[in-house]
């Protein structure tokens, strides 16, 4: 279960207290909880390959960026690919850990990033911006990641530049 604070004033130890009951056992989620619900729905849409379900949550010009440097799709092009991969029924699992959500002030559009899991990459990372419309949340841009640690990046690096990656 996930919650959300709407602004009230509270002290910092008051704050802090509040924020270790309420954090949920399998990964910390801060900020708004429309944006939340609209991000489980889109990672559950995707393990369970709902083609519908999950290209309905993408804007009409929405950006996926997947983690080759090549990758950068249109909402149309990403379409293709995720149909094809949906099609033979196969989906993908991503399991947020954390996440961390800010809303503009006019509350149009938010931003987030989260740690994701996943079976085949491990520790990943998703990031991007939703814009709030007439029917709810919907991404605007989506961009996963695998984070690589500071100690094995210029193994990593070298290792592209060898085989003509990116």
């Amino acid at each position: 279960m996930r919650r959300s604070f709407r602004k009230f004033s509270l002290g910092f130890g008051a704050l802090a207290a509040v924020l270790a009951i309420v954090a949920p056992a399998t990964g910390q989620m801060h900020g708004d909880a429309d944006v939340h619900r609209t991000l489980d729905a889109f990672h559950q849409a995707a393990s369970d390959a709902d083609f519908d379900a999950y290209m309905g949550l993408f804007a009409d010009d929405a950006v996926f960026l997947g983690t080759d440097a090549t990758e950068r799709w249109s909402r149309d092009e990403f379409a293709e690919y995720v149909a094809a991969a949906f099609g033979r029924g196969r989906g993908w699992t991503y399991r947020p850990v954390a996440r961390w959500v800010r809303v503009s002030g006019d509350g149009a559009t938010a931003w987030f990033d989260e740690r994701l899991e996943n079976d085949s990459y491990g520790d990943t990372r998703g990031s991007g911006v939703l814009v709030r419309t007439a029917d709810g949340w919907k991404v605007a841009q989506y961009n996963l990641t695998i984070p690589i640690p500071n100690a094995l990046a210029r193994e990593v690096v070298a290792r592209i530049r060898e085989g003509g990656g990116g």
